[in-house]
């Protein structure tokens, strides 16, 4: 077995994008352990590092050399690999050829069992490792993709890269690999940080270069990251419970703009903590990378986090200057607001005439009129209160109207969050206020739902009536295409729903769909309408499912045809609950259930003659008229786990019933009535569950 080294390749260039550098970063391990496994090369760990200016990859163990091969494989009987001119058959061909070498190259042999076969004896020489890993890493260079940004050719070379390549260290061992790309060729020397270690720095060998690179005032992202967060840590003791806001994206890219990072804390004027925090938040980690102190009660304070690539020497001129570069964010962010203020809401909504929501369902204007017929008919649903219900027409005609506004065109993000400042601004209520800053959650899975019932309301009017319109035009979401995040709203309008009892989701359709017709939208409301009832049907499987729910559960819950998310999901869960309470009582039941269903009639009814009924009928045709009532009763009041509870009631009659009756009597009358007891048998489980799905395999 060969020797072992360690291999490292680095490749040094201008300073890298962030997102594309993480990008590539994934892609250098995996090309490279792809390559050496490819070439034979044993080799043990492949880790990466990157930082502005460099990619690197780092294996352990690498075999210095392929290992030397000597195969000798038994092909077919002698007698069936030649003829009986001794030329070779088809048989000979093919397993010489998968063996790579010809017919002729075949020895024959005779083994311990007395019979003669083929064989093919291979011998593949070991290859340097430095042979392999020049072409490995001059491949690997070329391999590494960069989605949605332009490479660039430098010079008189036609080869590319993100940024142009500097340099190139690739070492096996103490042993410098020679690669050449684009015009540069490697050495066993890398750079320091620019200002604080310049020039070249000698790599004596791979197990050494991070050390080489710290001594020249470069760390790898794992470790700036650590150097970064423990200094906003101490900033945040050091201020009695600050909280530094630190968002992964902007906290990743910040991490790939240095190499040696410095946390400086810079300042801005009193004056912006008057404008709404959201949009002087955004322009710092936005536009400026900047990481915004919010006090322990949670007010912003006018203290900023900048992440420096400098010289900690001048970190007092890296402050001065930051500070005066984030005015005039600031100010921008103060003047748009100021500005939108003069306008207001109202103004505004008039405006979005000229917006289009969508070319086939007209422009946001007409959205938000649809949008405040939905909204009372919620809030009046889920509170009864009329004046409830107006507030919440109130803030839907309003919730759209900062998509219009300087603040909201520059800092999109905010939309919402604007126009609640701007109702409160100009005398809105504050439930109103806050229902428009609220109405876009749920933004994602698992984010917060709006804080009121008037929120909520908005919010499930603005998602249906886009949910709805797209159906209504045929354009519903598919495997691949969601432009108007259709899937997210559903989820999001379950969300809510399942907060507000009172409210029932079918007729919201119903309502949604007549808006949109009045509109002048053409399609065929009832078709409709069963589409979009089946999609949230859909999202209700999917999140029972998630809530641990057994597949054959959901599908007898479903078969009832229930959308409305309290009522599905208590539905599943009570009968979940009593399956795993008592499942062969259920088992039993669902397999009695599944009998019945498969013998009953449903054109003859339920109305049985209990003058030919037998004992066993009798104490059926009594179980099942209890049950229906129990049952009944149970839904009424939402009580499934009691309705679920009536169901389990009639398993002792229906296997009594089974055991002593002959359902398919000679006697056509007996018969007949017989099977209209197992209609109403069935007819109990009806309103509750398919309960014949579960005697069905999982």
């Amino acid at each position: 077995m060969a020797d072992t080294r360690d291999f490292l390749l680095e490749i040094g260039c201008e300073e890298m994008p962030s997102a594309p550098l993480m990008k590539a970063q994934e892609q250098l391990g995996k090309l490279v352990e792809k390559g050496l496994d490819a070439s034979g090369l044993t080799h043990g760990a492949v880790r990466t590092l990157s930082t502005p200016r460099r990619l690197a990859v780092i294996v352990e163990g690498c075999a210095t050399a392929t290992d030397e091969i000597h195969e000798v494989l038994r092909g077919p009987k002698a007698q069936i690999a030649f003829d009986a001119d001794g030329n070779p058959t088809r048989a000979a061909e093919g397993f010489a050829r998968k063996n790579g070498i010809t017919a002729a190259e075949l020895v024959r042999r005779v083994e311990p069992d007395g019979n003669e076969y083929v064989f093919a004896e291979r011998s593949v020489a070991s290859v340097s490792a430095l042979t392999l890993l020049s072409t490995l890493c001059e491949q690997t260079i070329a391999s590494i993709q960069w989605p949605n940004y332009r490479s660039q050719r430098w010079g008189s070379e036609h080869q590319t890269f993100v940024r142009p390549i500097r340099w190139i260290c690739a070492l096996l061992g103490d042993e410098v690999i020679p690669v050449s790309y684009a015009d540069v060729t490697s050495s066993n020397v890398t750079r320091g940080h620019r200002v604080l270690a310049p020039g070249d720095h000698v790599v004596s060998e791979p197990a050494s270069y991070e050390s080489v690179l710290e001594d020249a005032f470069v760390l790898g992202e794992v470790r700036r990251a650590e150097v970064i967060r423990t200094a906003i840590a101490q900033l945040e003791q050091e201020r009695g419970g600050a909280h530094v806001d630190t968002p992964k994206g902007v906290f990743d890219e910040v991490v790939n703009l240095c190499e040696w990072p410095t946390v400086v804390v810079g300042t801005f004027d009193e004056e912006f903590l008057a404008v709404p925090h959201e949009i002087i938040v955004e322009a710092m980690l936005k536009h400026q990378r900047y990481f915004p102190i919010y006090a322990a009660d949670g007010s912003l304070t006018r203290e900023f986090v900048i992440v420096s690539n400098a010289n900690p020497a001048v970190n007092d001129t890296v402050r001065s200057g930051n500070e005066r570069v984030v005015r005039p964010r600031l100010d921008d962010a103060k003047f748009f607001y100021d500005e939108d203020l003069k306008v207001g809401l109202d103004a505004f909504r008039e405006r979005l005439s000229q917006v289009v929501f969508q070319k086939k369902l007209g422009t946001v204007l007409q959205k938000s009129e649809r949008m405040e017929v939905l909204a009372n008919k919620v809030a009046l649903d889920a509170t009864g209160d009329g004046s409830v219900a107006r507030e919440a027409a109130r803030a839907a005609h309003l919730a759209k109207a900062d998509l219009v506004s300087q603040a909201v065109v520059e800092f999109t993000s905010q939309q919402g969050v604007m126009g609640g400042y701007y109702a409160a601004a100009q005398g809105e209520s504050p439930l109103v206020a806050t229902a428009i800053a609220q109405h876009y959650r749920p933004r994602f899975a698992g984010d917060v739902l709006p804080d009121t019932v008037v929120g909520k309301a908005v919010a499930i009017a603005d998602k249906l009536d886009t949910i709805c319109g797209m159906f209504a035009i045929d354009e519903p979401p598919t495997g691949s295409v969601d432009p108007f995040a259709v899937r997210r709203s559903a989820i999001g309008v379950i969300a809510m729903l399942r907060e507000l009892p009172g409210v029932s989701l079918t007729p919201l359709i119903e309502l949604a769909l007549s808006s949109l017709a009045d509109q002048g939208i053409e399609f065929d409301l009832a078709e409709v309408a069963s589409k979009v009832s089946a999609f949230f049907a859909g999202r209700l499987v999917a999140i029972a499912r998630d809530e641990g729910v057994a597949p054959d559960t959901i599908e007898a819950v479903s078969a009832v045809g229930v959308i409305d998310p309290v009522e599905f999901l208590s539905r599943a869960h009570a009968l979940e609950d009593a399956r795993d309470g008592a499942p062969e009582l259920f088992d039993d039941l669902a397999t009695a259930y599944a009998r019945a269903a498969h013998l009953a009639d449903a054109s003859l009814g339920c109305e049985v003659d209990e003058t030919l009924l037998g004992d066993a009928e009798r104490s059926l045709l009594a179980a099942c008229e209890r049950g229906a009532q129990n049952v009944e009763k149970a839904l009424t009041s939402g009580d499934y786990a009691g309705a679920t509870a009536a169901l389990a009631d009639l398993r002792e009659p229906i296997d009594r019933f089974f055991d002593d009756v002959l359902v398919m009597d000679e006697d056509t009358r007996v018969r007949e009535n017989r099977l209209r007891l197992l209609n109403r048998f069935a007819a109990v489980f009806g309103g509750v569950a398919d309960i014949g799905a579960l005697s069905r395999k999982k």
